[in-house]
């Protein structure tokens, strides 16, 4: 499981290196084998590939005349690229995918249970901020988190 904010900064190359302690997780659970794409928020997603390979199944499944499923699997499966943890525990996160999160320099990783969001700092601190000024009744929860106790 994936949790937890840590600001980063990519190196010069585009490179993010993943925190020291989730980097053997990923090496026993994937092999450092991992998935990154698009999200619609504008930020990007990094999965293992185990866990990417499972969406990636239920999204081919999806009916192709629909709409919305056409969009979603061109958005997640179209710039699904795979990237490999490196020998000092980084990822190279290509140039298209940098430029689509408008990731410079300074970056956020989100632990997201199965994934990471990797998201731009200024972007991911207006929209955390946006987030804690919603209404409740802009925010209602679904049926199924409203038992949830926190």
């Amino acid at each position: 499981m994936f949790r937890g904010v840590n600001a980063l900064n990519l190196d010069s190359k585009g490179r993010l290196a993943i925190p020291t302690r989730y980097r053997d997780g990923l090496v026993r659970h994937c092999n450092g084998q991992m998935v990154l794409t698009v999200d619609r928020d504008h930020c990007l997603l990094l999965y293992p590939l185990p866990d990417w390979e499972e969406i990636e199944r239920k999204l081919v499944r999806l009916p192709g005349f629909n709409k919305q499923a056409r969009r979603l699997q061109r958005l997640l499966i179209g710039h699904a690229t795979e990237c490999e943890l490196d020998a000092n525990g980084r990822i190279l996160l290509p140039p298209p995918l940098r430029e689509f999160a408008n990731l410079l320099k300074a970056v956020v990783l989100i632990g997201q249970g199965n994934k990471f969001e990797i998201w731009n700092e200024d972007a991911w601190n207006a929209r955390r901020a946006e987030w804690l000024m919603v209404g409740e009744e802009e925010g209602k929860l679904p049926p199924d988190l409203e038992s949830l106790s926190l």
